[in-house]
C-alpha cells in the first residue's frame, strides 16, 4: 500500500482549485510519480457532473480524471447543467491519464407533446431533465455559442427570481447573488446547491446559534435542527427541499416559457457533432409509464441515445421498492435497445452520498451490465473519431457509410473497446483516412 505525503494530499487539493492553471500543474507534478500498478476495472462512470455547475465531492474536470486513474476506472464522463466549461480540460486530462473519456451537457426542457404529463422532473408537467453527450471542446462555433449564452442567462434569471423570493421568507437571513454565491462557482454557473450553501453561511454570519432562525424557517424542533446541522450535507438537502422545492417558498411552478423547447437543445447539439440523449428517472410517472410514445416523440426529434443512473433504481433499502425500480430498469433497457439507443450510465456524483462508480458487480445489474458498457465504448468511440478526425456519429462520413443505427452504434463500441486513449489511440488514428470505409478503419484499429 502507497503511504500519501503531505506533498501528495496538497497536490490531490489542487486539483480541484479554482485556478486552472493551478490544476494542470498538480496534474504534472502527480504524473511524474511511478505509477501504482493497477489493472483497469470494467467499469464506467459516464455521468459525473464537475464542480463548473456542481460536485458534492468538489472534484474539477481534471480532478475527476485523476480520480479515475486511481480507481482503474476505465470510461469516465463528464456531464454539466447549462455549459460546456469542463469538455476540453477533462478531455485533455484523460488523454494524459489515460482514460476513455466523453463530455456532455444537461439542461431542463420544456416538451409540449407531454404538457400535462409529468415525465422525470418530479411534479412539472411537460417539463424534462435532457441531455447532449459527445462534444470534444469547449469553444464552439458562434452559432452554438449563442444557445449556451441563452441556456446561461435563463438559468441566472431563475437564480435571481429565487433568492428574490427566498430572501422575503428568511429575512433577516438574505443574500446577493453576486456577492454570496458566485464566489462558490468557478466560472459563475450556480446551482440550487451553490444558493443553499450561501443562504446556511449567512445564518452563521448573523446569528451566534442558527440553529433557532432554522427551526422557525423549517418548521422542526429548534433541538432537531440542532442535531440535524451535524450532518452537514444531510441538512443542506433539508434547506434545498423545505426552500426551493415544490410547495416551498422559494418554488415557482414552471411553464411553457420557462424552459427552453427540447428542439433548442438538439440544435447544440448538432451543431457540435454531438448526440442528443434523453433521460430516464425511475419509469414512475405518467410521462415515463408511456415511455415508448416518449421514446418515439423524442427519437423523432434526433435523440440517438439514452441516459440512466442506475444505483438509484436497485440499490434501495425497501426490498419492495427496489424490486419494482429494478424491474423498471430492466423494461427500460430493453426498450432502448428496440430504439437501437445506446446507453449512457453514471452516478451523477452532485449530490451527497452518490458513489464514484455503479457496482458493476451487484447481482441485481447482472442482466443489464453488457449494455452499460457497450454504451460507454459507444460514446467514448464516437468521442474519439469526432475529435481528432472528424469522423463521429454525426458525421458525413457516418451518415454515408453506416446509416442503419445498430450497424452504427456497434461500429463506435467496437472502436471505443479497442482503441486506447493518450498517445496510443492518437498514433493508431494517424492511420486513418476519410476515405476509408467502416471494415477498412476496424481492420487497421482493432487489434
Amino acid at each position: 500500500m502507497m503511504i500519501q505525503t503531505g506533498a501528495d494530499v496538497q497536490l490531490k487539493h489542487a486539483l480541484n482549485h479554482f485556478d486552472a492553471a493551478v490544476r494542470r500543474a498538480a496534474l504534472a507534478e502527480l504524473l511524474k510519480q511511478p505509477a501504482a500498478p493497477s489493472t483497469l476495472r470494467d467499469v464506467a462512470n459516464m455521468h459525473c457532473h464537475t464542480f463548473f455547475s456542481f460536485n458534492a465531492y468538489g472534484y474539477s474536470p481534471t480532478g475527476l480524471a485523476w480520480l479515475a486513474r486511481q480507481q482503474a476506472i476505465e470510461l469516465m464522463g463528464i456531464v454539466d447543467f447549462d455549459v460546456l466549461d469542463a469538455a476540453s480540460e477533462f478531455l485533455d486530462a484523460c488523454d494524459v491519464t489515460e482514460v476513455r473519456g466523453s463530455a456532455g451537457i444537461e439542461t431542463r426542457v420544456y416538451v409540449p407533446e407531454f404538457a400535462t404529463r409529468e415525465i422525470n422532473s418530479p411534479g412539472e408537467p411537460g417539463v424534462l431533465y435532457h441531455m447532449a453527450i459527445g462534444f470534444t471542446a469547449t469553444e464552439v462555433s458562434p452559432a452554438a455559442q449563442a444557445i449556451l449564452d441563452e441556456l446561461r442567462t435563463q438559468s441566472t434569471d431563475r437564480n435571481r427570481a429565487l433568492i428574490d423570493r427566498v430572501n422575503a421568507y428568511l429575512d433577516p437571513v438574505v443574500i446577493d447573488y453576486a456577492a454570496d454565491v458566485l464566489p462558490l462557482t468557478p466560472s459563475g454557473n450556480a446551482t440550487e446547491r451553490h444558493i443553499v450553501a450561501a443562504y446556511i453561511k449567512a445564518a452563521e454570519r448573523n446569528f451566534d446559534q442558527s440553529a433557532p432562525f432554522w427551526a422557525g424557517r423549517l418548521g422542526m424542533d429548534a433541538a432537531a435542527v440542532e442535531q440535524a446541522m451535524h450532518d452537514q450535507a444531510g441538512f443542506q438537502n433539508r434547506v434545498r427541499s423545505k426552500l426551493m422545492k415544490r410547495g416551498g417558498p422559494g418554488y415557482m411552478q414552471p411553464d411553457a416559457g420557462t424552459f427552453p423547447r427540447v428542439e433548442r437543445l438538439h440544435e447544440l447539439a448538432l451543431l457540435c457533432h454531438a448526440l442528443p440523449c434523453a433521460a430516464w428517472l425511475d419509469g414512475l410517472s405518467e410521462g415515463e409509464q408511456a415511455m415508448d410514445e416518449l421514446l418515439t416523440l423524442l427519437v423523432g426529434k434526433g435523440v440517438v441515445a439514452l441516459n440512466i443512473v442506475p444505483d438509484r433504481n436497485w440499490n434501495l433499502s425497501d426490498p419492495q421498492a427496489a424490486a419494482k425500480k429494478q424491474q423498471k430498469l430492466y423494461e427500460v433497457v430493453a426498450l432502448a435497445k428496440e430504439f437501437d439507443l445506446p446507453l449512457n450510465v453514471g452516478t451523477e456524483m452532485n449530490s451527497f452520498g452518490q458513489p464514484t462508480v455503479d457496482d458493476f458487480a451487484a447481482p441485481a445489474l447482472a442482466p443489464v451490465r453488457d449494455a452499460f458498457m457497450d454504451g460507454a465504448y459507444f460514446i467514448y468511440g464516437h468521442t474519439l473519431l469526432e475529435r481528432w478526425l472528424g469522423m463521429g456519429y454525426q458525421s458525413d462520413w457516418a451518415a454515408d457509410a453506416l446509416p442503419a443505427r445498430a450497424a452504427r452504434n456497434e461500429f463506435y463500441a467496437t472502436i471505443g473497446r479497442h482503441v486506447p486513449p493518450g498517445a496510443k489511440g492518437r498514433a493508431l488514428l494517424s492511420e486513418i483516412q476519410l476515405e476509408m470505409r467502416p471494415d477498412e478503419i476496424m481492420q487497421r484499429l482493432v487489434i
